[in-house]
């Protein structure tokens, strides 16, 4: 199927979520709207959490990060330090490393996202995103629309990922790489850069 019809199911999961704490909120953190947190879940001081959104078994969230409506947080993910998260799919074993964006996006099981790696999600032109799938160019009728990532991908440190762009299971994406065509499965991409030293 298509990669965003993913998105668009959560979209009608989550507006059929009823709010539950059953988890750790410590003080300072906020829940605003339908929000559940699953058992042994913890949300951590300075965490804002708009529903409706759902953060699942063991998950750590926080501290001072922002989650927006319709994401959906599998189990035992970890939401670094002052990173947001915004309508997107985090399946179980996730990390996203602190000072990280991910919008619009589904990130597969086990991924582990270094810090500063951010999805963007809007063109330019503020066009609807297109996508490659099955060799084709789609357009996904999605003016917001970041990244589709498989099972256990890593990203370096301030990795850069342009809208619509997917990314195969068990890939590496060097650090500070833009990642601007899609990626196959067991792929590193390595970015070379010259550097020129100057004697001061």
């Amino acid at each position: 199927g298509r990669p965003w019809d993913l998105l668009e199911a959560n979209f009608r999961v989550l507006t059929k979520l009823k709010p539950q704490v059953l988890g750790l909120v410590e003080e300072g953190a906020h829940l605003k709207g339908t929000v559940f947190v699953a058992e042994n879940a913890r949300i951590r001081s300075g965490a804002y959490v708009e529903g409706p959104t759902y953060i699942g078994e063991e998950s750590d969230i926080g501290p001072n990060c922002y989650i927006r409506p319709y994401t959906s947080i599998g189990r035992d993910v970890r939401v670094g330090n002052a990173s947001e998260v915004k309508n997107s799919i985090i399946m179980d074993g996730v990390h996203v490393g602190h000072l990280s964006y991910v919008g619009d996006s589904v990130i597969g099981e086990g991924c582990n996202l270094g810090a500063g790696t951010v999805t963007a999600n809007l063109r330019f032109d503020s066009k609807a995103v297109k996508m490659q799938v099955k060799g084709e160019t789609v357009d996904t009728r999605r003016v917001k629309m970041g990244t589709v990532m498989g099972d256990n991908v890593k990203t370096g440190v301030g990795v850069l990922i342009l809208p619509g762009v997917k990314i195969g299971c068990n890939s590496w994406i060097y650090p500070n790489v833009v990642v601007t065509k899609d990626v196959p499965s067991d792929t590193f991409l390595v970015l070379r850069q010259q550097l020129n030293r100057v004697n001061l």
